[in-house]
């Protein structure tokens, strides 16, 4: 006997096991195929458009790009609590409500497929599929995608330009209240120190060397009449003679009051009433009008000191009159510049302080009006979103109601459990051919016994046996082809759908 044909008489003898393998697994790939429920698939496309209005004319305030605007979108559709709400639309598991809020977000996140494509140069896209028992549940569900897709856009974006906008009305508000404390502090601080303000300290140099000059000058003029007195006495104690009243000059408080009226009647000419030199010469002039109206007056009356001689007593009380009177000029005008000294000694401190207040007020404006700035420009980018004007998410393919289900492949699964049933089977033929280490052929007696058969007898069964043999393997086909498919179909029908309970026992595998 060829090895041919020594091959296939043991496959003949092999097979009712053979035939047992790929009867079981065929007839539940069979079974499955034909039971498995049908699942149809619907699919849309979206697209991220950009602005309706130029960013050159007028730029919102949201700065998602397009590729992070799909992922928040994606992130924020497949949240529990949106996927329960549209669960309560739609029947998506078959028992659904005995499922608990778990099963169901996870059905509905397995049966939803999202792919993002984006590139340089290239259209921001998203395609979303749902697998549905349906075609009018795999639709439905993708329309109440695309709703919430563009209430989640738009709130997203309206939210962020309206909090934008909100930050800098806060902003705002913030700085011009700081701004208006500053100036109220700044202004009363100068009218705490308006006479030592930095905006003055010439005018008060000024005047501080001219009320020096005056100073110097009363005293040279008291010096001086308190010389012509000592002499007058001591020419009427040597020669008993004197001047006449009517001889006197013009007293020093006279001839300053004709200077300073010229002077006055010359800046009048070019300052106004209400500038400081022209208040000051006034001052001057009122001081000295009272000095000559004083030294007029001491003259007219009687002398204090007596000499004896009228007309002596007349001329030192005359003198000792406009000496009475340049002292107390000396004592104003020493007390002005005091004053006068004191303020431009206070000056730099004063100048400092101010420095920087105005520093801090300056900062305070700019950051203002940068705030201002932007504020319009966020009131700009949320009329724009508003509006949606802006960058948004757009159709291109709506979800349309599919008309045959997608899977499953009913030929190719019953097909390919029927190829795999008979690979399994010829698998298990081998096996035990390889196990059964017996002496079969004559050339297995020589090998193993190193003898030569003179012949060999095969066992021969009678008829009976052979028909209660083929009999029983007859049965045990018609059992696995019978209760195989009823065990299957009584799974998916009592127990367990088979496409829940292939995804069960795949979860416990651990298999994905």
């Amino acid at each position: 006997m060829g090895p041919a044909r020594y091959y296939f008489s043991i496959f003949l003898r092999r097979f009712p096991y053979f035939l047992i393998v790929a009867t079981i697994v065929s007839a539940i790939s069979v079974t499955v195929a034909m039971t498995l429920p049908p699942t149809y698939v619907s699919q849309m496309r979206l697209i991220v458009e950009s602005p309706q209005i130029p960013g050159s004319l007028a730029a919102s305030t949201v700065t998602t790009t397009a590729g992070e605007q799909l992922q928040i979108v994606e992130q924020r559709l497949l949240t529990r609590p949106v996927l329960l709400d549209i669960s309560r639309k739609f029947e998506i598991l078959p028992d659904q409500e005995d499922a608990s809020p778990d099963q169901i977000v996870d059905e509905l996140r397995t049966k939803t497929q999202i792919r993002i494509s984006s590139g340089r140069n290239q259209a921001n896209l998203m395609t979303i599929t749902f697998e549905g028992r349906s075609g009018q549940i795999a639709a439905g569900v993708l329309n109440e995608y695309l709703t919430e897709i563009q209430k989640l856009d738009v709130a997203y974006r309206k939210e962020r330009a309206s909090d934008t906008l909100e930050f800098f009305e806060q902003e705002v508000d913030r700085l011009g209240g700081e701004l208006d404390k500053l100036s109220a502090r700044i202004l009363q601080f100068q009218n705490e120190n308006a006479g030592a303000l930095p905006a003055s300290l010439q005018f008060r140099m000024a005047q501080q060397g001219s009320l020096q000059a005056s100073l110097q000058q009363a005293d040279q003029q008291i010096f001086s009449l308190q010389n012509q007195r000592e002499k007058l006495l001591e020419i009427y104690s040597t020669t008993g003679q004197i001047t006449t009243v009517g001889q006197q000059p013009q007293t020093q408080a006279q001839q300053q009051l004709t200077q300073l009226r010229n002077q006055l009647d010359n800046q009048l000419g070019i300052y106004s009433e209400s500038s400081p030199q022209i208040k000051l010469l006034r001052a001057r002039i009122n001081r000295l009008e009272e000095v000559v109206a004083a030294e007029q007056t001491a003259g007219s009356s009687p002398s204090t000191t007596q000499t004896g001689n009228s007309s002596l007593d007349l001329q030192l009380a005359q003198l000792d009159s406009q000496i009475a009177a340049l002292e107390d000029q000396r004592a104003i005008t020493q007390e002005n510049l005091e004053k006068v000294t004191l303020s431009i000694d206070q000056t730099p401190a004063n100048a400092i302080i101010l420095a920087e207040l105005q520093r801090d007020e300056n900062n305070i404006q700019a950051q203002y009006n940068t705030a201002v700035a932007r504020l319009a420009s966020a009131s700009t980018g949320e009329r724009i979103e508003v509006t949606s004007q802006g960058q948004r998410i757009s159709v291109i393919e709506h979800p349309a109601v599919p008309s045959s289900p997608a899977k499953p492949n009913r030929l190719m699964i019953a097909g390919g459990g029927t190829f795999v049933g008979f690979a399994m089977g010829l698998a298990l033929v081998v096996l035990l051919e390889l196990l059964n280490r017996a002496a079969r052929r004559p050339e297995d007696l020589i090998n193993k016994l190193d003898v030569w058969p003179i012949a060999t007898i095969p066992y021969v069964r009678s008829r009976g046996q052979i028909m209660r043999q083929r009999v029983a393997w007859v049965a045990v086909i018609l059992v696995i082809m019978i209760g195989v498919p009823a065990g299957v179909w009584a799974v998916h029908t009592y127990y367990l759908p088979l496409d829940l309970f292939a995804e069960k026992v795949i979860d416990k595998l651990g298999v994905f």
